[in-house]
């Protein structure tokens, strides 16, 4: 008996070597960038919808870049632009007319396509970051704690090598937490740290009004984060709706108001499509308290990232 246990063990344990050999001498895949013709307009696809906040054409986009993937399955940035397109679908998920319960596939997709990114591309922080993401809604959607903390190490790591992206990302995704909950006093830190490590020093926690540190405005380097850019035309004033809509959230009223007050501080802030949006926020920002603790689906009663634009505030094109 005791020489059969020894043989099976034996047996077990020189497949597991042989199968860690095997995988260990496969090679990766390696990244390719795609130029044809397919991957240009998906790629255009891409961006127009995303850009006119036509949350309504992701299926098209869709269409085309999994098609441009097939073709070329080891372009990272046709992976993450697909693993985009998956998360945004969920995050606007209000925007349906009945929100079936099939979208819950999509976080799975944009998994996949964001862990292809990473794999291919492993320097790029902000896959990493959205990757994080992914695995963090995952498990909670489905009861996966091991998963959630997976998901939670992984935007630590996407903070360390990013921090003025990945703080934003990383809290963003925890603001629908209960405000009780430690996972939403951490993002709502998170959200702090952005807009310290923007300043390039601690921001007064009691007035943080940021006027003095508009110069600071750059489209080089890790600080081009803060600010807005061709990919987030409106990442600036989305982000102070955010964070103020957290610290609303949080029962600080009084100092959203004024992180809401900075969104005004950028030069084209009355293009900015959800520009009323805030401006209804700011009035009613006293009455959202209790609001935004609820699960309900108005954009002016909801925080952003259950408004319906989640994604869209930051990324949509505004008027000329």
């Amino acid at each position: 008996m005791y020489f059969r246990v020894m043989l099976v063990s034996l047996f077990f344990f020189t497949l597991t070597a042989c199968e860690g050999t095997a995988i260990m001498s496969t090679p990766k895949k390696k990244p390719v960038e795609s130029h044809s013709q397919l991957a240009m307009k998906a790629e255009n696809q891409f961006w127009t919808t995303l850009h006119k906040g036509s949350y309504q054409d992701i299926a098209q986009a869709d269409y085309l870049l999994m098609a441009a993937y097939l073709q070329n399955p080891n372009d990272p940035k046709i992976a993450a632009h697909l693993g985009f397109l998956h998360i945004w679908k969920i995050t606007e998920r209000q925007r349906e007319k009945a929100i079936p319960p099939t979208i819950t596939n999509e976080i799975i997709l944009s998994k996949k396509y964001f862990a292809d990114a990473v794999e291919l591309n492993p320097s790029d922080a902000r896959f990493l970051g959205f990757y994080g993401d992914t695995e963090l809604v995952e498990g909670k959607i489905f009861h996966d704690k091991r998963e959630e903390v997976r998901g939670y190490f992984t935007l630590k790591r996407a903070i360390n090598k990013w921090p003025e992206f990945n703080y934003f990302t990383a809290g963003y995704i925890l603001s629908g937490q209960s405000s009780k909950s430690e996972h939403f006093k951490q993002a709502l830190e998170w959200q702090w740290n952005t807009l310290d490590a923007c300043a390039g020093e601690k921001v007064d926690r009691a007035n943080p009004v940021y006027n003095a540190y508009m110069k600071r405005e750059t489209q080089k380097g890790p600080q081009r984060a803060c600010w807005n850019s061709w990919i987030a035309p409106y990442n600036f004033e989305g982000f102070m709706m955010n964070m103020g809509d957290m610290l609303v959230k949080s029962g600080d009223w009084q100092t959203a108001i004024i992180v809401y007050q900075n969104a005004k501080l950028e030069k084209n802030f009355m293009s900015w499509p959800y520009h009323q949006l805030l401006e209804k926020r700011i009035v009613n920002a006293r009455d959202n308290v209790a609001n935004f603790q609820k699960k309900i689906i108005d954009p002016d009663k909801s925080i952003m990232f259950n408004s319906g634009y989640g994604c869209a505030a930051c990324h949509q094109q505004g008027s000329a």
